[in-house]
């Protein structure tokens, strides 16, 4: 009688699966880093009923969406709402210092609370919209806050059990799921390994104990290559400096005379372990900033040099600059180079390259046959005359 396989329909059911526990996985390590990738959420009913609470969006990141207009929904990073950190609220009016923002639910703006102008440099993403409407997924905000919980949980009692700091934080959450996602690749590989069928009984157990080389080393590029370009996006962002327009003059380096400008110094500081470079460019109007790429070993710190110009009305305002890193294994001009062509360019070519030097000796030690983890059994018979 012929055999029906049902091995179709059983790795068709650990696809979906595998792409659901990532698709909620990368909301939940999103929300933790502050950036959405490729997915949003909201938390509050604050966009109702465009979004609402709970539910998830397509984020498209700000380095590919293309100029802010009125009516585009954005997640931009809040000095004043709710004690500040990632809000998605609409744009509805466009000035000289910078979009003026307000929750769809809400019968007032940002701004009338407290929040200063949203510059372009605080916007992380834009919502998609198609046709007008935000495309948006029931409910997957809900589960994903839940993961969060317990990812965020669990990240600090690594920590704290272990006495090890550098689990904390962003690169700490990296270095977990690097750590997570090689657990997972490994065990995959061993029971996909013991899983696979065999017509030969003579073969059965040297089938058992043999690995696809090439498999094993995809596997291990795809996730390198992903927490490498994760890293990197956690480790770069924007920085926002208040500065006052008055019409006289102070010590303070954030008090700027009307319509003159005023430099001072920021700090920029490499936390990690691993050496990277760092690029700096203004990210609003009324400031600039130092933009030659500056190399930063473990621990270092340097100093760039920051101008703010106040505008020519009093007030208090918003300034931005963003500060992109890149593991350093390209020569620095090169990085630049890749840079200015767009600071995606550069991040995949570095993830590319990283992944590259780590995955590629493995390559070449393991070969694109099959690895056994002990020789071949000896059969029943022969055994039995052991005995």
């Amino acid at each position: 009688m012929a055999r029906i396989r049902t091995d179709g329909g059983t790795g068709l059911r650990r696809a979906a699966a595998i792409g659901i526990v990532a698709l909620v996985g990368l909301l939940a390590v999103g929300h933790v880093l502050g950036v959405p990738i490729g997915l949003g959420y909201v938390e509050t009913g604050s966009m109702e009923p465009t979004i609402d609470a709970g539910d998830g969006f397509v984020a498209v990141p700000s380095a590919v969406a293309g100029p802010v207009e009125n009516g585009d929904v954005v997640v931009y990073d809040a000095q004043e709402i709710e004690d500040g950190g990632l809000t998605t609220h609409r744009v509805v009016e466009e000035t000289d210092h910078g979009y003026v923002t307000r929750g769809d639910a809400n019968p007032f703006t940002d701004q009338d609370s407290g929040e200063p102008h949203v510059t372009d440099g605080q916007i992380v993403a834009t919502a998609l919209q198609v046709n007008g409407e935000v495309v948006t997924i029931p409910h997957l905000g809900t589960v994903a806050m839940t993961v969060q919980g317990g990812l965020e949980s669990a990240q600090w009692w690594l920590a704290s059990t272990l006495g090890i700091r550098a689990l904390a934080g962003s690169q700490g959450l990296s270095y977990l799921l690097l750590g997570f996602g090689l657990l997972v690749t490994g065990l995959s590989v061993v029971l996909d390994g013991r899983g696979t069928p065999d017509r030969g009984r003579s073969r059965s157990h040297a089938r058992k104990d043999a690995f696809d080389a090439r498999r094993l080393v995809g596997g291990m590029a795809v996730l390198l290559f992903a927490v490498t370009l994760v890293t990197m996006v956690a480790m770069s962002g924007s920085v926002e400096i208040g500065l006052v327009s008055a019409e006289f003059d102070s010590e303070r380096p954030d008090v700027v005379p009307v319509g003159e400008t005023k430099t001072h110094s920021a700090e920029l500081r490499n936390g990690g372990v691993l050496p990277v470079v760092s690029i700096t460019e203004p990210a609003s109007d009324g400031i600039d900033v130092d933009d030659d790429p500056r190399v930063l070993t473990r621990g270092e710190h340097v100093d760039a040099t920051v101008s703010l110009t106040a505008p020519p009305e009093t007030g208090y305002y918003l300034r931005s600059y963003t500060d992109r890193r890149y593991f350093a294994v390209l020569p620095p001009p090169m990085i630049a180079r890749l840079h200015a062509v767009h600071p995606w360019v550069a991040m995949t070519t570095v993830a590319t390259v990283a992944t590259g030097l780590f995955v590629l000796p493995f390559a070449l030690l393991a070969g694109t046959g099959t690895i056994r983890t002990r020789s071949r059994q000896r059969s029943s018979s022969t055994g039995g005359l052991l005995r």
